[in-house]
């Protein structure tokens, strides 16, 4: 198959993804947009961060692909999606489909449209946008991402986030760990985690004696979740009106990472 372009999915990559598509609704006119136009579509758009209007013409029309993407992210395809293919990828790196271990940080990141909702001030970082709010497991692998205005403080964004996690089912049933770094610390925090979900939330703080960069144990995974997200220039600002949309880019980002790593393991 011809890749027009670099961001297109090639036929094994299709292949995997094909069958997690949804079916065409029962009733009505029959489905004629090809379903691997609209992901090529969608995947340029998160990787080169051009606006919806601005697709190239040689994909459907924009309206098209974006209601599309509209009704995945409402009906939680985006996040099915991802959720399946991370426990592929968990199984070919020899680890249980569920994990047992995780690890949360929050991401702050100016805002690049006007219009959207949910804006605040993140005086920590200095920055004014929102923040990205994400669960990942130890291979990095997005678990769960939420995102609220910027001032939202990294533990009111966990506790929200744990509930999202719990909610999740058996996906996540075998969660008991996880790692946070210096923003969570606090036994208050540490005793509402344990006493409504039963998780261990264990805080990896930076060491004082060393002087510049360091790896800090467990904290590098998520540092390194948040590195895969920016080589998509679509999430390099947030450009969405609405926080779904942001977190559906997202789940976006990531399946396009993990179609691509399980097509090299085939």
């Amino acid at each position: 198959m011809p890749t027009a372009y670099d961001s297109d999915l090639t036929t094994l990559q299709w292949e995997l993804l094909e069958p997690l598509i949804p079916a065409a609704k029962p009733g009505g006119r029959p489905r004629t947009t090809d379903m691997l136009s609209v992901l090529n579509a969608i995947f340029y758009l998160v990787v080169t961060g051009c606006q919806w209007r601005q697709l190239p013409h040689d994909f459907p029309c924009w309206s098209t692909v974006y209601s599309y993407f509209r009704r995945w992210r409402d009906d939680g395809t985006w996040s099915q999606i991802n959720e399946h293919l991370r426990m592929q990828v968990r199984v070919s790196e020899d680890r249980h489909p569920s994990p047992s271990a995780a690890i949360c940080d929050a991401q702050s990141v100016k805002v690049g449209n006007p219009r959207c909702h949910l804006i605040g001030f993140d005086g920590g970082k200095m920055v004014k946008g929102r923040k990205r709010h994400v669960l990942v497991d130890t291979l990095g692998l997005v678990l769960m991402v939420m995102v609220t205005a910027a001032n939202i403080s990294d533990q009111r964004g966990a506790k929200i986030l744990f509930w999202k996690a719990q909610r999740q089912g058996a996906s996540l049933s075998r969660l008991v760990r996880i790692w946070a770094d210096a923003g969570y610390q606090g036994q208050a925090l540490m005793k509402w985690v344990m006493d409504r979900f039963q998780y261990v939330l264990e805080v990896i703080k930076r060491s004082d004696n060393l002087a510049g960069f360091q790896v800090v144990p467990k904290r590098w995974i998520v540092e390194r979740t948040f590195g895969w997200l920016l080589w998509s220039r679509r999430l390099n600002k947030d450009y969405e009106v609405l926080t779904r949309t942001a977190e559906a880019l997202v789940y976006v980002a990531m399946i396009r990472l993990m179609v691509r790593r399980l097509a090299q393991e085939h």
